[in-house]
């Protein structure tokens, strides 16, 4: 297989500023060292010519794609799993700057921004017209500074202002969970950073007994190529995973899973939502197309591109988009998507009023609630054993996916129902 440096799908280019590629140093003044900095930026220039006209998949203009040391090492920091931001995924949908997704535990997420929302407005300038790195510089800022984002958000009858406070961005990639009284894994891959495949190992090697897998991809936009090829290794023995395709034949690649990386036949169920983009798109589809798993949810994002970042010197290099990928099937994720096997919509489950285990357990609180409001002699004991019980549910959400949480989450309450059904045929 075919691997480039730092070869990465999706969006990686939303966490990245842009310099304008000539430098001042082509007007220096007429003197030796001026000529000496003309010349190297010339050589400079003509290797970039010559990367682009040989790589690129498509028509670019060289300043869209130059990064400079800083950008070249921020580059690096996101794919490390750790960056400076909000916290979101951005593209252009439609000719309109859109939120991919919003990482989950993360300034944005905190705030209440969406997947699918556009951003109209970055504190109080408009974004028509605005390029993706434009939007990126006016989002990143010093951790604690604050920004005002205006969103357009459907079924919502005027647009939305959100107040989010800037942080360092520190992502934990993959987290598991059983579900409580099902035996089946809950592994939730919030995006494709260095170390998804060997987290996700890990997390199916401590559950061994598990009689299936729900993989949650919703609203990940994206990482690594290599981690997606190798996180759907772990599901499949044989056959192509996903292929590119670009200009330049030489660059033309297959990547095809093997026995040795396969590690579980568990009936397997993946989540997908208009969130799930590039890598989610790639292991999502080529699941689906291997007829490995069931995919359910809303339809992926449509975005199918190969991005390279390649050398042009010591620190400095530009970044291409080479190829198009393409599913086993040989359809393309670019502008379609993957559509899942079943759409389910987000929401409650609906459920009879006299389920008695949830019934029970809402019916309690709501009686300690009123107590607490007359009970005052007995205040402070009470906020004790709350606060108790608070770290004691805190600890088991870590572990456990309750049933009175599965109950709020239909498109997972779906995903356990059809592992039952793949656990009952197996």
């Amino acid at each position: 297989m075919k691997h480039l440096p730092f070869a990465t799908v999706g969006f990686i280019a939303t966490f990245l500023g842009i310099t304008t590629f000539f430098s001042s140093t082509l007007f220096a003044a007429d003197n030796a060292e001026g000529e000496k900095s003309r010349l190297a930026s010339l050589a400079k220039f003509t290797r970039v010519l010559a990367t682009i006209e040989k790589y690129y998949v498509d028509d670019i203009k060289i300043d869209d794609m130059y990064l400079d040391e800083k950008h070249f090492k921020d580059l690096k920091i996101q794919t490390d799993g750790e960056f400076g931001g909000l916290g979101i995924t951005v593209g252009q949908k439609d000719g309109a700057l859109t939120v991919i997704a919003p990482m989950e535990g993360t300034p944005a997420d905190k705030a209440g921004v969406k997947a699918s929302d556009i951003i109209l407005k970055i504190n109080k300038q408009s974004t028509l017209n605005m390029t993706i790195d434009e939007a990126v510089n006016l989002m990143r800022g010093k951790p604690g500074t604050g920004i005002e984002l205006t969103l357009v958000r459907e079924g919502e009858t005027k647009p939305l202002t959100i107040s989010i406070v800037r942080d360092i961005i520190k992502i934990e990639s993959v987290y598991s969970k059983m579900i409580e009284n099902e035996n089946i894994l809950y592994v939730r891959v919030v995006n494709f950073d260095k170390n998804i495949v060997g987290d996700v190992q890990e997390a199916i090697g401590k559950h061994k007994n598990a009689k299936g897998i729900v993989l949650d991809l919703r609203n990940n936009p994206g990482g690594l190529l290599n981690q997606a090829v190798g996180l759907v290794d772990i599901f499949i023995d044989d056959g192509i995973i996903v292929s590119q395709k670009g200009r330049v034949e030489s660059e033309n690649a297959e990547y095809k899973a093997s026995k040795s990386g396969t590690n579980t036949k568990l009936p397997l169920v993946v989540l997908v939502n208009g969130g799930s983009a590039s890598a989610s798109e790639i292991v999502s589809g080529a699941l689906q197309d291997h007829k490995r798993a069931i995919i359910i949810g809303e339809k992926t994002f449509g975005k199918g591109s190969v991005q390279a970042v390649l050398p042009v010197v010591d620190n400095e290099a530009i970044r291409l988009t080479i190829a198009r990928y393409y599913l086993p099937s040989g359809r393309t994720i670019q502008a379609e998507g993957v559509t899942p096997d079943i759409t389910v919509y987000p929401g409650d489950v609906p459920h009879k009023n006299n389920d008695q285990s949830l019934k029970e357990k809402d019916l309690k609180k709501h009686l300690e609630g009123e107590l607490k409001k007359v009970d005052d002699n007995k205040t402070d004991v009470k906020e004790t054993k709350a606060k108790t019980k608070t770290k004691e549910t805190t600890k088991a959400d870590k572990e456990i996916v309750s049933q009175e949480n599965l109950f709020k989450d239909l498109q997972l309450k779906s995903a356990v129902d059809a592992i039952k059904v793949l656990a009952i045929k197996k």
